[in-house]
């Protein structure tokens, strides 16, 4: 993503120390008589062909090169392992990657032709620039091709290694590529069997013997980003090289040092893309962005704080402005108060949500958005809207023990999870805390109440007879079609539909409840099968959904949407908000008790259709919260959330909490990997690890209510919050 990759194969095609594969020693020059003892020593009676590899100038054509071939006395082409006569392949084309040698001489091994062997490789070497080829079928009929080179061989070993080229490091290019895995560094596409040839490393053998600083490609793609960045710092090139390879160094210095300004030191360059966060891989591209050099161009970035702790939001912040500085606009849509306060022009919509919103309701400064009464924002900004820091904590009723926690970068670490309380894991990206909730507490937990889950990571945990029932709720989407939506999800249309069944019209018309549903076809609309929209493959594009002409997006066939309920039809129900729909149906307790916990943890603005393909991931994790609210809880139940309040607004994130706190008051228990310190700040106990990210970090650094990680003087997370609790 941010060519980093490029630049190290460049500087080590150009720049990197070829060691032999077999004995691990240096390679070097060979003299023409040790290639011709290393051709002697090959099978006697195999047929062998001495080929001179051919490497095209600048604008040159194959056609070019087989002339002067055809003048010199040959005869004979070599191309991706056929010959033929050179008359006949005049139309190789370079526009298409090929492998092409002049053959210089054919022959039948045997011992008295050593000076017709030698005087072929001479003139092998000559033509190839050093570089040429054998091609051998042995008396068994067996087929191989040998390199051998009079610049990079190793001198004990007799081997010979091509010149080194940028493609020689992709495992993309077949050039490259572990032959093995084919560069995937697995066997299979399940990605559970690491490659036995290449270890994973995805690239050929004689590739991972090409050094720079002691290091191969693969070695410095599975360092951290902060110790890359120090280890190029550190690397210092040979005096002759210096002038060519201080551009590549300088450029690979200046991206690295982008991903450390911006908090991403503790990741690897090798980390898969799939695995990262969507705070992570925005940032990513925008240190991308940052080497790049751009300027009049205009970045849009969707809350790049996500997943960030505030420790490395004033990294975050030195980016954007070396951007702005460029003579870039950069805007971003953000909630969080630092990245506010230090804009150069803040826009507030609302006042509200959904269909209550949508205009501006202030504009200007921080200063001048902190006077505007109706902004909540101003207000928020300006103190007058506060989260309060709960008078009372409430005390544990027991704990969870876990023991030897080695999950990725934890150090076989014991931590005691609070049991009937909210409690916080914190810490710095990277520290720990999403492998100790996902890969040692929720497995244990799951496992022991007999749920499929994967080994937990952990020496043991004490103390699981105390939860009866464990709820993951986490930022993946709820559905991959625009049928799936929050009424389906939640189960409210059940009801709903169960209501339009009772109607007159339903009764007459020999409607059921399952006329009703657009995943069914008895009133779905056939065109679009209920979808209300069609889908549409584009070639080479995104494929798109286009609204059904049939049905007009509702999903549903005419005579249904005839039957009306208090004046709305099925359709007309499900364009309605959450809140409307509240209103709507405020006397059917049924109905309306869903719509509360909607409404509880912020969705009051979504309309109750809203296709699942289209919510972002905080409101698929919110509405996975609100489904697992409507059940009824044990007052045993253990809920895991990752960043509850990933694009919550300030107000909202008071609305969840006051959700969380009446879990927690009825005895349940809350475990919560978080940023925000309004959330922070009102947890009845916190867990802080680190104290960095990736090797740095695994480490409890603290635990305790948020007074006492407060006084550490070690903890990130406690220098921060100190100034959002109240001074004694």
């Amino acid at each position: 993503i941010t060519e980093i990759y490029d630049y190290l194969r460049v500087l080590f095609a150009r720049f990197g120390v070829q060691h032999c594969v077999k004995c691990g020693q240096p390679v070097g020059a060979q003299t023409v008589d040790q290639i011709v003892d290393r051709i002697m020593d090959l099978p006697p009676k195999s047929r062998i062909y001495i080929l001179a590899p051919v490497k095209l100038a600048k604008n040159e054509e194959y056609a070019d090169v087989l002339k002067r071939a055809q003048r010199g006395g040959f005869v004979r082409v070599w191309v991706d392992g056929e010959i033929s006569p050179i008359e006949e392949r005049m139309n190789i084309s370079r526009r298409v990657k090929h492998d092409v040698a002049i053959v210089v001489d054919r022959l039948i091994l045997r011992e008295d032709q050593r000076d017709r062997v030698s005087e072929g490789v001479e003139t092998a070497l000559e033509i190839g620039e050093g570089e040429m080829k054998v091609q051998l079928q042995g008396p068994d009929g067996m087929t191989d091709l040998v390199t051998f080179s009079s610049l990079r061989a190793c001198a004990r070993c007799g081997i010979s290694y091509d010149e080194l080229r940028p493609q020689d490091f992709s495992f993309n290019s077949p050039v490259g590529m572990c032959p093995y895995c084919e560069g995937l560094g697995f066997t299979d596409f399940s990605y559970s069997k690491v490659c036995p040839k290449c270890q994973g490393a995805r690239i050929k053998e004689s590739s991972r013997y090409v050094l720079i600083g002691g290091k191969n490609i693969v070695e410095l793609c599975r360092m951290s980003i902060g110790d890359l960045y120090q280890f190029f710092l550190d690397l210092k090139l040979p005096q002759d090289k210096l002038e060519v390879g201080e551009e590549l160094l300088r450029e690979i210095r200046n991206r690295l040092s982008f991903l450390v300004d911006i908090g991403l030191h503790y990741l690897t360059l090798d980390r898969p893309g799939p695995t990262l966060s969507g705070g992570e891989a925005q940032r990513i591209r925008l240190a991308s962005q940052l080497g790049s050099g751009l300027t009049g161009v205009i970045y849009v970035l969707d809350e790049p704080t996500i997943g960030l702790h505030m420790r490395d939001t004033g990294r975050l912040l030195r980016a954007l402005r070396k951007l702005r500085d460029l003579g870039n606009t950069v805007i971003t849509v953000e909630h969080d108060r630092e990245v506010i306060s230090s804009s150069d022009l803040i826009v507030d919509f609302g006042p509200g949500a959904g269909r209550n919103g949508g205009r501006i309701v202030a504009k200007g400064k921080v200063q001048d958005i902190r006077r505007i009464e109706e902004s909540l924002t101003g207000r928020y900004l300006a103190n007058r809207f506060r989260i309060e820091v709960p008078k009372k904590r409430r005390s544990p009723r027991g704990f969870l023990r876990i023991i030897g926690a080695y999950a990725n970068n934890l150090k076989d670490i014991d931590i005691d999870i609070p049991l009937g309380v909210i409690t916080c894991i914190t810490g710095v990206s990277g520290s720990g805390k999403s492998s100790l909730v996902e890969e040692v507490l929720y497995p244990a937990v799951a496992r022991y109440l007999g749920l499929p889950a994967a080994e937990p990571k952990c020496l043991r945990v004490d103390g699981l007879g105390e939860i009866d029932k464990v709820i993951s709720i986490n930022q993946k989407p709820i559905g991959e079609t625009p049928r799936s939506n929050p009424a389906t999800y939640t189960g409210v249309f059940d009801h709903i539909r169960s209501l339009f069944a009772k109607t007159p019209d339903a009764r007459a018309m020999g409607f059921t409840a399952s006329y009703f549903s657009s995943n069914l076809e008895y009133g779905r609309c056939p065109s679009c099968d209920g979808e209300g929209y069609n889908l549409f493959s584009m070639p080479f594009l995104p494929d798109v959904w286009v609204k059904c002409d049939v049905c007009g997006g509702t999903g549903f066939m005419r005579e249904i949407l005839e039957v009306k309920y208090k004046g709305k039809n099925i359709s007309d129900v499900l364009k309605m908000t959450v809140a409307e729909a509240r209103e709507f149906f405020r006397d059917i307790p049924r109905i309306r008790r869903i719509l509360d916990v909607l409404c509880d943890v912020g969705l009051d603005y979504m309309p109750l259709g809203q296709p699942a393909t289209t919510l972002s991931g905080g409101e698929a994790q919110r509405l996975k919260l609100a489904r697992e609210l409507i059940k009824p809880d044990t007052g045993s139940t253990l809920y895991i959330m990752d960043e509850p309040t990933t694009g919550l607004h300030a107000a909202d994130v008071k609305r969840l909490l006051d959700v969380l706190n009446r879990l927690a008051d009825k005895g349940n228990t809350i475990v919560v990997i978080e940023h925000n310190m309004d959330v922070i700040k009102c947890a009845d106990y916190i867990i802080d690890l680190g104290p960095e990210g990736g090797d740095e970090g695994g480490y409890l650094v603290a635990c305790g209510t948020p007074e006492e990680v407060a006084e550490s003087e070690i903890s990130h997370t406690g220098r921060f919050l100190r100034d959002f609790l109240p001074q004694e």
